[in-house]
């Protein structure tokens, strides 16, 4: 009779097997499927592959698993061991031979898989699967008596060593093929990029063994850049890098931009060109910052909005300008990094993010992959605000999306003492309802300007205006404390009770601050949030109309402005519908969450394609009702709307209105007795 194979178990995936005796135990895993890292094929060069060897009595899997059920370490892990450490517990599979029943545990950081937390509890975990992996190989030496071409050769030890068949190389990765075999002595590590579109394609390679790939995940935005050093093998950020986007000199926001193209023939070369010289810019900054070399960046991913999508992938954004609207493309596109003028890897490829519709953009995509809507039994709602706010609402069952022209005032600009974000700028602010006299922080300083040594610490850069977030707040403290009623007016007869109201022409404004500069905010400043702020809830209650509901049960805020501003001043505006407070969050730079996700795990990038197919685009241009909700909405928090939420935590005035005397030259307002 036949002797039976041992048995061996691998946890914590449960997975099992029959394998002769002396078969490794990680080529039992590779059999098997079993989530067992290894970049060096087996050769106890990478140690990556270690595992612990579980000894004991499972009754759940049914066998015992003895220490002579594996052979003992051999010279090649001490080996290991001296260079690189090796806890005592642990093995390495490509060494570790079956000797009996036994019982493996992948520990995490061993697992190809393996989970990557994001600080917020909320947001889903990045599955490590990326589309690129490092493989060492062992190529044949050219022999007079069997002609082949090193390429072949490489391609038949990839099939051989790796299982990969039929790979290709670009030129670029193949100009410098002969010399890095020769030089790793017929030794090599290939990043081979296995989910480009066709067949595996090799994007780099290195002499000898090799284990540093790098990708880059980039935030195009129309203001700033955003870009993000990852390691492709355990997911760490290894440095991230910021700038403005240099096509600013062109137009401040985006409809200016195309506006340039419309009037500037060549104008879209023109920004495409700064846009591409600002990614390289970013990629040698954290570059420099990890100490790592440009060519071991072997991937990109993208995320942008449509006129951004455009331009840095050199496409004329004209169409963009007017309805309707229509985009060049907006399916998801791997191309070579080259091709975006991208000085990386020899054959890195860039990954853009699919678009949603013609304001609708790549980087609402890497919201959507980042706060995963679509696997939401809740009624989500996400808003990346910004100069055009873009707008998601549904769950598993449905999805919809729209855009909503906020303008640039949430980002400081259109308000009289308004500035971007930098330090010096105020961006919380609290007035007490009794005095009517403010404190606030500025950007640069943790004080509030009410405590001691606060002028000392924004001495070296003063208090120079106020950014978004602050103005948000201010205008809705000032809202809070009855210095501006439900419509927006600014009640001069306040000023009896505090001289920071002054007139101001014909209406009055309020002095956040004395001094050089003076600080203040109008009523033209408070105008221009009703504006955008109106926008937005607009656009959010059409897609609560088309789907039927009157409240969401989650809201998440994404964009550089959405993860500063508290959402409870945001509600209080009315920027966003009632919801309760604890269920209305920031997303942070979801967008460039997004980029991150699908840079690590190749699956999350057939999810996004096919999300982005199924979401219902409202066009706000065209529906009737965006002008009713718009009015409405005009009103602090709104006209008609009931925030029974947010009144249970914050105590909203009573309507008051306001009838104007002249008194000094202005029109004063005064409550009606």
């Amino acid at each position: 009779m036949t002797e039976q194979k041992p048995l061996i178990v691998f946890t914590p995936s449960g997975k099992r097997g029959r394998f002769a005796r002396g078969t490794t135990v990680l080529a039992a895993a590779r059999a098997l499927g079993v989530d067992v890292d290894s970049v060096c094929g087996g050769r106890a060069i990478c140690g990556r592959c270690q595992v612990i060897h579980a000894v004991g009595q499972f009754s759940k899997h049914g066998i015992t698993s003895e220490a002579a059920s594996a052979t003992p370490r051999n010279e090649v892990e001490d080996r290991y061991d001296r260079l690189r450490g090796l806890a005592p517990a642990r093995r390495l599979s490509c060494q570790m031979k079956i000797e009996g029943d036994l019982v493996i545990d992948v520990p995490a950081e061993s697992q190809v898989h393996r989970q990557v937390v994001r600080k917020s509890a909320e947001v889903r975990d990045i599955a490590m699967d990326p589309a690129t992996r490092a493989c060492f190989i062992t190529v044949e030496e050219p022999d007079m008596h069997k002609p082949s071409s090193d390429l072949e050769r490489v391609l038949a030890a990839l099939e051989a060593q790796w299982g990969i068949a039929g790979a290709t190389a670009d030129l670029p990765v193949l100009a410098a093929l002969q010399k890095t075999l020769r030089k790793g002595n017929w030794q090599v590590t290939c990043a081979v990029n296995t989910r480009s579109g066709g067949a595996p394609r090799i994007t780099a390679l290195w002499p000898g063994f090799h284990d540093r790939l790098l990708g880059l995940a980039i935030d195009v935005g129309s203001t700033t850049i955003a870009a993000h050093l990852t390691s492709l093998s355990d997911g760490a950020v290894l440095a991230s890098a910021g700038m403005m986007n240099p096509q600013i000199r062109f137009g401040e926001d985006l409809m200016s931009r195309v506006s340039y193209v419309m009037m500037n023939p060549g104008g879209e070369r023109e920004m495409t060109s700064a846009v591409r010289e600002a990614l390289n810019r970013l990629a040698a900054e954290v570059a420099k910052e990890a100490d790592v070399p440009l060519t071991d960046i072997v991937e990109v991913t993208l995320v942008g909005n449509p006129v951004m999508h455009h331009l840095f992938l050199g496409l004329d954004p004209t169409e963009l300008g007017g309805a309707p609207f229509a985009l060049a493309t907006g399916l998801a596109k791997t191309l070579p990094a080259r091709e975006l003028d991208l000085a990386l890897a020899p054959g890195a490829l860039a990954y853009v993010l699919p678009c949603i519709a013609g304001h609708v953009g790549a980087d609402t995509a890497g919201v959507v992959l980042s706060e995963a809507p679509h696997d939401s039994d809740d009624l989500m709602l996400v808003v990346d605000v910004g100069t055009n706010a873009e707008i998601v609402l549904g769950n598993r069952k449905r999805l919809l999306a729209c855009s909503s022209p906020t303008g640039p005032a949430f980002e400081g600009a259109q308000i009289s003492s308004g500035q971007r974000a930098a330090p010096g700028a105020i961006e919380r602010v609290r007035i007490n309802a009794d005095t009517l006299e403010p404190r606030f922080k500025v950007i640069g300083s943790d004080l509030w300007s009410d405590e001691p040594g606060f002028e000392e610490a924004v001495a070296a850069t003063g208090v120079t205006g106020i950014c978004g977030s602050g103005i948000i707040e201010v205008v809705a403290e000032m809202f809070l404390a009855g210095i501006i009623n439900q419509d927006g007016l600014v009640d001069g007869a306040m000023a009896a009770r505090n001289p920071r109201i002054e007139a101001d022409g014909r209406t009055f404004r309020y002095v956040l601050r004395e001094g050089a500069p003076r600080i203040t905010v109008t009523q033209n400043d408070i105008r221009a949030i009703q504006l955008a702020k109106a926008a937005l809830y607009a656009g959010v209650r059409l897609l609560m109309d088309r789907l039927g509901v009157d409240q969401v049960e989650r809201i998440r805020l994404a964009g550089a402005f959405g993860s500063h501003i508290d959402v409870k001043y945001a509600m209080v505006l009315g920027l966003i519908p009632d919801c309760a407070l604890a269920q209305v969050r920031s997303a942070g730079n979801a967008a460039g969450t997004g980029a991150r996700i699908a840079l690590l795990n190749a699956a999350a990038r057939d999810e996004i394609e096919r999300v982005v197919r199924k979401i219902e685009k409202i066009e706000t241009a065209v529906e009737p009702k965006f002008q009713q909700h718009f009015v409405e909405a005009m009103a602090l928090p709104h006209k008609t709307a009931v925030f029974s939420e947010l009144a249970k935590v914050v105590t909203l005035p009573a309507p008051k209105a306001m009838t104007p005397t002249d008194e000094g030259g202005g029109e004063r307002r005064r409550r009606r007795r």
